[in-house]
C-alpha cells in the first residue's frame, strides 16, 4: 500500500487470508506519490510490444550500473500479469472506523506472537535500537500489520507485477524505477526473480518494502552477505528499524500516549498538527493514562479518531514516522498503538463515541461540504483528513464540539 495514500497491497493480503471472514477494502498504491508529469518530465515509454519495452528497460538498467547478465536474468520470461492491472484497477477504499479497525488488528494472538518475536531475537532487537533509535515494539508492530510476522506476504511474482505495471501507461514513471531497481537486487543475488514472490505492487517481505527501499536501507542481520526479507528475521528487524530512523524516528521520543479528556476544550485545536505541546494540553485538563508527562515540552497534537467521545491520544513528533510509512489515518494511528501495547500500555477506553455516518449519508455531508468551498477530495463516503478538516471548521462555524466526528446533527446543521 501507498506509504504516501494508504501504502502498499500486502494489508489487503493479510485480512483477506489470515483474517478471512474480516477483509478490509483498502486502497493499494505503491510506496510513494509519484511525481507529476509535465512536458519537463514526460513519461517513460511504456505500452506497446513487450519485447521492445523489456529491451529498453534493459538498456536503461545497464546505462544506470547494471550488468547485462543480471538484466537479462531479471527479465527473461517476463510476462503481463492480468491480475495485476485487475488490483491496480480495483483498489478498494478503507470503510472501517478506528475501532473496528484497531480492534481486529490488535489482537492478542498477535500480540503474543510479537512478544515471542521480542523475546527470540532480543539481540537483535537490542542492536537495532542501538544503531538506529527504534524500540522492539515499533519494529514489531509493522511485522505484525504488515504481513502477520512473514505468514501472509503476498503471492504474486514480483518481477512481473513490476513488468507489468510498469508497461503500463497508468503510472510508468513510478513503477519503471522499481523494476530498474529489481535487476540491481538481482545482481546482487538477494533476488531470484523466476520465484520471488510478493504484494500485486512489487513490495518483497515481510514488512513490504519496495526493491529501491530495499537497496537504499537494506541491512544484514544474520551476517550471510545477503539482505533477504523473506525469510530472515535478523534482516528483516534491521531494515525496518533502518528504515524507520530513515522516515524521521526520534531515539528516546513517544509516538502516540493515551490521555482522558475533559467535556470542555477546544476542540478547533485537535487533530494533526495541531498549535499546542503536550503541556499545553495538560493544563486544559487532558490527562495521560500512563501518569506520564516527562515530554510536556514536545508537540503534541489531540487526535480523536471517533469524535470526543471516543478513544483519545496525544500524537508526538516521532507519529510523523508512521504518516510517511503510510498516510491512512486509521491504520498509522491504529500501528501507532499496536506499538504502545508491546511497550507495556493497557488496551485503550472505548469510550462511547456518537453513532457515525454511512456511506450515503457521507457522501452528502462531502457534496455539502463541497458546495461550501471546502476541498475533500473524491466524494468517495470516506472520512479522510481533507473531509475531517472541513468538518472541524464547519463544527466550529456552527458552535459545535468541533472534534472532527462526522454526525448527523452536523449532516442535518448543514
Amino acid at each position: 500500500m501507498d506509504r504516501h495514500t494508504i501504502r502498499r497491497s500486502a494489508l489487503a493480503l493479510i485480512f483477506a487470508s489470515a483474517m478471512a471472514g474480516s477483509a478490509i477494502a483498502q486502497s493499494a498504491a505503491p510506496a510513494a506519490v509519484p511525481p507529476a508529469s509535465s512536458a519537463a518530465t514526460p513519461k517513460p515509454a511504456c505500452g506497446g510490444d513487450l519485447a521492445a519495452f523489456l529491451a529498453g528497460v534493459k538498456a536503461e538498467a545497464i546505462a544506470d550500473g547494471a550488468d547485462a547478465a543480471s538484466a537479462d536474468k531479471t527479465l527473461a520470461g517476463a510476462q503481463i500479469d492480468q491480475k495485476v492491472l485487475a488490483m491496480d484497477r480495483s483498489q478498494g477504499v478503507f470503510r472501517q472506523t478506528f475501532l473496528e479497525f484497531s480492534q481486529r488488528t490488535v489482537s492478542q494472538g498477535r500480540l503474543d506472537i510479537g512478544r515471542q518475536k521480542m523475546k527470540q531475537y532480543a539481540d537483535v532487537f537490542a542492536k537495532a535500537e542501538q544503531d538506529y533509535g527504534v524500540p522492539a515494539g515499533v519494529i514489531t508492530a509493522f511485522w505484525a500489520m504488515e504481513t502477520d510476522f512473514g505468514a501472509v506476504q503476498g503471492n504474486f511474482n514480483t518481477r512481473n507485477a513490476l513488468v507489468t505495471l510498469a508497461h503500463d501507461c497508468r503510472r510508468p514513471e513510478f513503477f519503471r524505477p522499481r523494476l530498474i531497481a529489481l535487476i540491481e537486487l538481482v545482481q546482487r543475488g538477494d533476488v531470484d526473480p523466476a520465484t520471488t514472490t510478493g504484494a500485486w505492487a512489487g513490495e518483497i517481505g515481510q514488512t513490504q518494502m519496495l526493491p529501491p527501499d530495499i537497496i537504499a536501507y537494506g541491512t544484514d542481520g544474520d551476517g550471510d552477505g545477503h539482505v533477504n526479507l523473506k525469510t530472515s528475521a535478523p534482516d528483516v528487524i534491521l531494515t525496518t528499524a533502518r528504515f524507520l530512523q530513515h522516515l524521521g524516528f526520534i531515539r528516546g521520543q513517544p509516538w502516540l500516549q493515551e490521555v482522558a479528556v475533559p467535556d470542555n476544550l477546544p476542540w478547533e485545536k485537535s487533530g494533526i498538527g495541531g498549535p499546542l505541546t503536550a503541556g499545553d494540553w495538560f493544563k486544559l485538563g487532558v490527562k495521560p493514562r500512563d501518569g506520564d508527562t516527562n515530554f510536556a515540552s514536545l508537540p503534541a497534537a489531540l487526535i480523536l479518531p471517533q469524535g470526543r467521545k471516543g478513544p483519545a491520544f496525544l500524537t508526538y513528533p516521532n507519529y510523523n514516522t508512521y504518516l510517511g510509512w503510510n498516510q491512512s489515518f486509521i491504520y498509522t494511528t491504529s500501528a501507532a498503538y499496536f506499538a504502545t501495547r508491546f511497550a507495556g500500555a493497557p488496551p485503550y477506553s472505548k469510550g462511547a463515541p456518537e453513532p457515525g455516518l454511512n456511506d450515503v449519508d457521507m457522501k452528502a455531508l462531502q457534496t455539502k461540504l463541497v458546495a461550501r468551498g471546502y476541498d475533500v477530495g473524491k466524494i468517495d463516503g470516506i472520512l479522510g483528513s481533507g473531509t475531517r478538516v472541513a468538518i472541524q471548521k464547519e463544527q466550529f462555524r456552527l458552535g459545535m464540539p468541533a472534534d472532527g466526528w462526522a454526525t448527523s446533527a452536523l449532516l442535518n446543521g448543514l
